[in-house]
């Protein structure tokens, strides 16, 4: 698995643990800096800092493309998964898109049902499609400020 790969997975288990502990994920991070074993990837930082920073934009989000769906009826997992996937995909200028996709269907095929890589996927490849129309920051379907 690359630096990336587990900068993700680690990522998620933070993401993941938070929710499952009603805790902040910069806590839970903290939590991990500290005991630094192993250490900590910075782009699990920029993961887990920048869900956190947009997490009620990027649920948003996922509720509003998710057919279905609602947060609350999705496998906490998944959930997770797709705040990940969806803050590099519409963050990351360095990460090519289909890059992103395939490693956070990878994690939900590793980690999750066997219903969700399929799910994860599509969802994502959505977000890539409406990328150019969509912000982090903005309401659902605004155009990016610049």
């Amino acid at each position: 698995m690359s630096a990336r790969g587990k900068a993700r997975r680690r990522a998620l288990d933070i993401l993941f643990e938070a929710e499952a502990r009603s805790e902040s994920p910069l806590s839970v991070l903290a939590e991990r800096v500290e005991r630094s074993d192993p250490p900590v990837n910075e782009y699990t930082f920029t993961l887990v800092e920048g869900v956190t920073r947009h997490r009620d934009r990027i649920d948003e989000l996922i509720s509003t493309y998710s057919e279905g769906w609602t947060l609350e009826r999705m496998p906490a997992v998944d959930r997770n998964i797709l705040r990940g996937g969806t803050y590099e995909m519409l963050a990351s200028q360095e990460v090519p898109e289909g890059v992103v996709i395939s490693e956070w269907v990878h994690l939900a095929a590793e980690l999750s049902t066997d219903e969700s890589p399929q799910f994860v996927n599509g969802l994502l490849a959505r977000f890539k499609q409406l990328k150019p129309s969509l912000s982090l920051t903005g309401p659902v379907g605004a155009e990016p400020s610049e």
